[in-house]
């Protein structure tokens, strides 16, 4: 009976173990502009501490990580891509965009953008190349695709989901490029050009997924069951600061600040209380999204950030706390009523 007790309670301990060993999650990712970077330190952290990545969603540059996860990139990879980039290669531009003195201005209020855009498609097509990776398929498991990204059709005024969306435009999901559904998330209005989605109902013009949807948190919960695993959200925790306030008054400030304002407020879903304690917040040393000229000592300070925010969220974090008070069973009983 002693034996059987003491196999008992090792098989427990292993058991216990095992599953602190590889801790399964699902992540969503913030836009932010050259803020990314925190992202993948905090992310350098957890996967120090076994996370495994399920499922990732993201907008923006969110949506540039989502995809090198999906893709099967760890944050040890991330790190060395950080340090080989040079981010100015993301102004490029094209067309009437290239013309000196008003090529800016052509560019705003001709082609709707100051920067092409092509490029980070075009850079993210080679990263996802090198892990096997084109389409949304290729990132899909038992039929169930991984990956999300959003992006907004300004057109049709809704968010748009991707692969998820589609179907809706007559397009075959599984088949879409990731690196396109990317570059048509990072579309910064006024700053990116937007895409044109041509599809059988015509054509839609695609921006960045904030405008709808900046921090999709919420987008793995199935309402009425319980989470298999946890979310986790990596946010972006920086006081915003218009254009305006800071003095910059000239037509592509001012225009920053008038999309700023009309996507704020869709973007509030995540200051629930069941939102936020899931939720690893990054401070940004008041980095700008579109700043990118860092120096080297920022990337440093922006990566230490995530890194020591994802330690700090980590020692309090409780799944199984997170889901007696916002998702066990009594609870999704009751709100089903």
């Amino acid at each position: 009976m002693y034996f059987l007790s003491l196999f008992i309670a090792i098989k427990k301990d292993y058991l216990i173990k095992k599953r602190w060993l590889l801790m399964k999650a699902d992540a969503v990712f913030e836009g932010g502009g050259m803020r990314g970077i925190g992202i993948v330190g905090a992310l350098t952290y957890l996967e120090a501490k076994n996370y495994q990545w399920q499922r990732v969603a993201g907008t923006s540059v969110g949506a540039v990580i989502a995809a090198l996860v999906a893709a099967g990139y760890t944050s040890e990879e991330m790190k060395d891509i950080l340090s080989e980039m040079d981010f100015k290669d993301f102004l490029d531009k094209s067309g009437l965009q290239r013309l000196p003195l008003f090529g800016k201005a052509l560019g705003f209020f001709i082609e709707k953008g100051i920067y092409s855009g092509e490029y980070v498609e075009h850079w993210m097509n080679k990263l996802l190349k090198a892990k096997g990776v084109r389409k949304f398929k290729d990132v899909c498991t038992n039929g169930e695709c991984r990956l999300k990204i959003i992006a907004s059709d300004i057109t049709r005024r809704k968010i748009l989901i991707l692969p998820d969306s589609l179907p809706e435009y007559g397009i075959n999901p599984m088949k879409f490029s990731i690196a396109e559904a990317v570059r048509m998330s990072i579309s910064i209005p006024f700053y990116f050009k937007p895409v044109e989605f041509t599809h059988r109902d015509g054509i839609s013009y695609i921006v960045d997924g904030a405008v709808c949807c900046n921090f999709p948190i919420n987008i793995f919960d199935v309402e009425g069951t319980q989470p298999r695993w946890p979310t986790i959200g990596f946010k972006f925790d920086s006081p915003e600061i218009s254009n305006t306030k800071q003095g910059k008054t000239d037509p592509i400030s001012f225009l920053f600040d008038i999309a700023n304002t009309l996507s704020a407020e869709k973007n509030r879903e995540w200051l629930k209380d069941e939102n936020l304690v899931r939720t690893i917040l990054i401070p940004t040393d008041e980095v700008e999204p579109t700043n990118f000229n860092l120096s080297r000592r920022r990337i440093i300070k922006l990566f230490r950030a995530g890194y020591k925010s994802a330690a700090k969220f980590h020692k309090s974090w409780d799944f199984e706390e997170y889901t007696r008070k916002y998702r066990s069973s009594s609870l999704l009983n009751q709100n089903s009523i």
